[in-house]
């Protein structure tokens, strides 16, 4: 693990200068494979909103909860202790609970496998996650763009050969207790992973905790 903190570059996404945006992206994922954004279009106020709704659910007992335990679909609630992302590990489980939203239409879909909270006690959680999803694909294909002009492609490459034509982005919530018992000294909150996909968007409550393994091959 990285020692102490890391001074990782910031990418304006709303820099007119789109070829020094793109090296930035470039120099960041060569070096680190992190860098923050700025300008990505997504408003504090929804941010704010999706936190609140977040804290809201996790704050329920634990038998509530359940009742949207995930689904074959990959859609849902996950608890404490259910996934292990280091095998490795001596433990039972991450300490984490997660919920996960997948890409929602702009109707209902008889289809859809996403699972909500009801709705008389969560009036603007499903309005407010929508919203957020659509907010959080927006800056990723930016980013994308610019991951796409790093490599001496066009901006539009992925677009055109329909990466973006089925998206399978994925909005995962995280709460992290802070309680860790004796018998989980030496766990994680989130053991050591590769994150899988193109790209993993995070926006934090401001809690330090983010750790960045580095790996070279020789």
């Amino acid at each position: 693990m990285a020692a102490g903190s890391l001074d990782l570059p910031v990418v304006d996404l709303a820099s007119p200068d789109l070829r020094s945006a793109a090296e930035a992206v470039r120099k960041a994922c060569v070096e680190s494979g992190f860098f923050y954004v700025t300008n990505h279009g997504i408003q504090d106020e929804l941010l704010d909103a999706v936190f609140a709704e977040s804290r809201k659910f996790f704050d329920q007992p634990l038998e509530e909860k359940m009742l949207l335990k995930r689904n074959s679909s990959q859609r849902g609630y996950t608890p404490p202790y259910a996934e292990k992302l280091d095998a490795s590990s001596q433990f039972q489980g991450d300490l984490k609970e997660i919920f996960d939203i997948g890409p929602v239409g702009d109707v209902d879909m008889p289809n859809d496998s996403n699972q909500w909270p009801p709705k008389e006690r969560f009036p603007s959680w499903k309005d407010t996650m929508k919203l957020y999803h659509a907010a959080a694909l927006a800056a990723g294909k930016r980013i994308v763009s610019l991951i796409a002009l790093s490599l001496d492609l066009d901006a539009d490459f992925f677009h055109n050969i329909g990466a973006f034509d089925r998206p399978s982005a994925l909005v995962r919530l995280l709460h992290y207790s802070g309680e860790v018992n004796e018998s989980d000294k030496g766990n994680y909150g989130a053991s050591a992973h590769s994150d899988y996909g193109m790209i993993t968007l995070l926006a934090t409550d401001g809690t330090p905790g983010l750790q960045v393994r580095f790996r070279y091959l020789l």
